[in-house]
């Protein structure tokens, strides 16, 4: 007998390890498929069958994620007449009984703060623009406003999250994720999804991003963002150990690969396949990533384009254009998300410094992938997770005010592949506190994204527990009016 046999407890354990062998079975439908690929080194991870379901517009995304929210109304959409009202209280027909974060519920007013900030029209379109972002206006005839859109979500972790995944709880897969699993990759070199992250100066110590905005949920886990470092190397352990050569790092793995299969046989567990994919994407990375970041033979003239911080690792003007390399070697979606929007207090200094950061990155980042060619069928998308009030948190003087949460509309800008230029959709009331026209919700949003994409939301599909997940839940309809 061994030693399982002889324990008291054998028969549990043995009851533990069946179930545990019946359930991995159960799981991995795809995982022969998986494995079959990988043995056989393709060019490129093919997506599933049928998709992209019809000719896609856009080959891949560039989703620059405002994270803390960013202010509609100092921004993109001017409400000037709100200066005959600066200090009176938000009259209660236009808050109409609205929820409020506990930031400000407790005020006994809620007085009216105007932009500070000057706004002019901006090319053959007429877009409007705040003084803050002089370079995004002069592309303002590529881009495509929405300024109608709306959550359910008021604070910022939910928001994001449903922004990212679709649901307000953490646990189900990212956008990149689905984009991933559904359309596969065409570069076998490096990840279907990359994500970068950057500090903001307009608040340093915003609030932080969590890894599972990224997270491929409970599809394989080899569809899940990889995160580029903003500091130091940004990825860890790309070169071999010291006493290692390649071909010595090539047997390792495929020694490594051999055993995870014989354990694939048993378990028929899909965290394996994600396991040896990683290993061997890790493995292409290491010659992949160090070409991919030497920005040394950019231009000079491209380099000033994105402006002084581009040189430096991890801002957002060097993402931008780490961003515009990364679209040129294929990657299927691009991630960006920039922290320091979230102004509750002191908005008028602190977003000028988001600006500062993101103003001449953004529009240089357009109108590189422009001019090469690539914009055609790229998909640039721009925005946060909500709003921000027209009241002001806290004292309102006249220099100086913050800003609330505000869910019900905020603004958001595309650019590129399918979408129609020069076009502004959807109006919001005087106090820019709620849509008059032309809602948007994010599951319409994150609908039109797939569509743009060649993938019909309402069939790139999971089942998970007994159930068909979604990226839109069993939400969304595509934004007609915006697409080219």
């Amino acid at each position: 007998m061994n030693r399982i046999t002889e324990s008291p407890n054998a028969s549990a354990i043995q009851d533990y390890l069946n179930r545990r062998v019946f359930l991995r079975r159960g799981a991995s439908a795809l995982s022969a498929t998986a494995l079959a690929s990988l043995a056989q080194a393709e060019e490129a991870r093919p997506g599933l069958p049928g998709f992209p379901n019809f000719p896609a517009k856009a080959k891949r995304i560039i989703y620059l994620f405002q994270s803390g929210a960013p202010s509609q109304m100092d921004l993109f959409d001017p409400k000037p007449q709100m200066e005959q009202q600066r200090g009176k209280d938000l009259p209660e027909s236009i808050r109409k009984g609205q929820r409020l974060t506990t930031m400000t519920s407790g005020q006994k007013s809620f007085p009216v703060a105007p932009s500070i900030f000057k706004f002019a029209q901006h090319g053959q379109s007429g877009a409007w623009l705040s003084e803050l972002m002089p370079n995004i206006a002069k592309v303002a005839d590529e881009l495509c406003f929405i300024r109608t859109m709306h959550t359910e979500a008021i604070n910022h972790d939910p928001a994001i999250t449903f922004c990212q995944t679709g649901h307000q709880l953490a646990g189900r897969p990212s956008i990149g994720s689905w984009l991933s699993y559904g359309l596969g990759t065409q570069n076998k070199n490096l990840p279907a999804y990359v994500v970068l992250t950057s500090f903001g100066s307009g608040r340093p110590d915003d609030q932080p991003l969590y890894d599972r905005l990224w997270s491929a949920g409970f599809i394989p886990a080899q569809h899940q963002g990889v995160k580029f470092r903003n500091s130091g190397d940004p990825v860890l352990y790309l070169s071999d150990p010291a006493g290692m050569d390649r071909q010595m790092r090539r047997g390792m793995l495929d020694e490594l690969a051999a055993l995870n299969r014989k354990d694939h046989e048993t378990y028929a567990d899909p965290e394996i396949d994600a396991r040896i994919a990683q290993y061997e994407m890790a493995f292409r990375m290491q010659s992949s990533v160090p070409d991919l970041i030497d920005i040394s033979k950019e231009p000079a003239h491209i380099l000033e384009m994105y402006g002084p911080d581009v040189k430096r690792t991890g801002s957002y003007a060097a993402n931008c254009l780490l961003a515009r390399r990364l679209a040129e070697r294929d990657v299927r979606c691009i991630q960006l998300f920039h922290m320091g929007w979230d102004h509750h207090g002191g908005l008028p200094n602190a977003i000028k410094g988001q600006c500062r950061d993101t103003d001449q990155a953004t529009a240089a980042l357009i109108t590189d992938l422009k001019q090469r060619g690539l914009l055609e069928d790229t998909l640039i998308v721009w925005g946060g997770e909500f709003g921000r009030t027209i009241y002001s948190q806290g004292t309102l003087t006249e220099t100086n005010y913050g800003r609330d949460h505000h869910p019900r509309c905020f603004t958001v800008f595309l650019a590129g592949a399918g979408v129609k230029k020069g076009f502004t959709l959807g109006e919001t009331d005087d106090y820019c506190y709620n849509v008059i026209n032309d809602p948007v919700h994010v599951h319409d949003l994150n609908a039109t994204i797939l569509h743009l994409l060649g993938v019909d939301h309402k069939r790139l599909t999971y089942r998970f527990q007994g159930r068909d997940y979604r990226l839109t839940d069993i939400h969304g309809e595509l934004v007609k009016k915006i697409l080219a």
